[in-house]
């Protein structure tokens, strides 16, 4: 079922790249809106992946907006995601 969530750090076409690239393998067409904030991306998911989305997106440093992360995590995911967006830029 399509589904829409809102994401932290995606700054621009790269970090869109990244995210589209990065999980259209385990979930197929990624669609991300930069016209937004939150930014948002939609893609077909079902209830029981959803965890797996979200460890995911914190991994490439896109938390999703409901996720609870001290400050440390912030700073983490922060970092991760210009590196992220570096190389999706760079794959674009």
């Amino acid at each position: 079922m399509k589904q829409t969530f809102e994401v932290e750090n995606v700054k621009c076409g790269g970090c869109a790249n990244t995210l589209i690239t990065s999980l259209k393998g385990e979930f197929g067409e990624v669609l991300v809106d930069l016209d937004v904030h939150p930014r948002k991306i939609t893609l077909d998911i079902e209830d029981e992946k959803k965890e797996v989305l979200k460890l995911k997106l914190r991994a490439l440093g896109y938390p999703l907006s409901t996720d609870e992360l001290s400050g440390l995590q912030k700073a983490t995911t922060t970092a991760k995601s210009f590196v992220s967006c570096a190389i999706g830029k760079m794959n674009s």
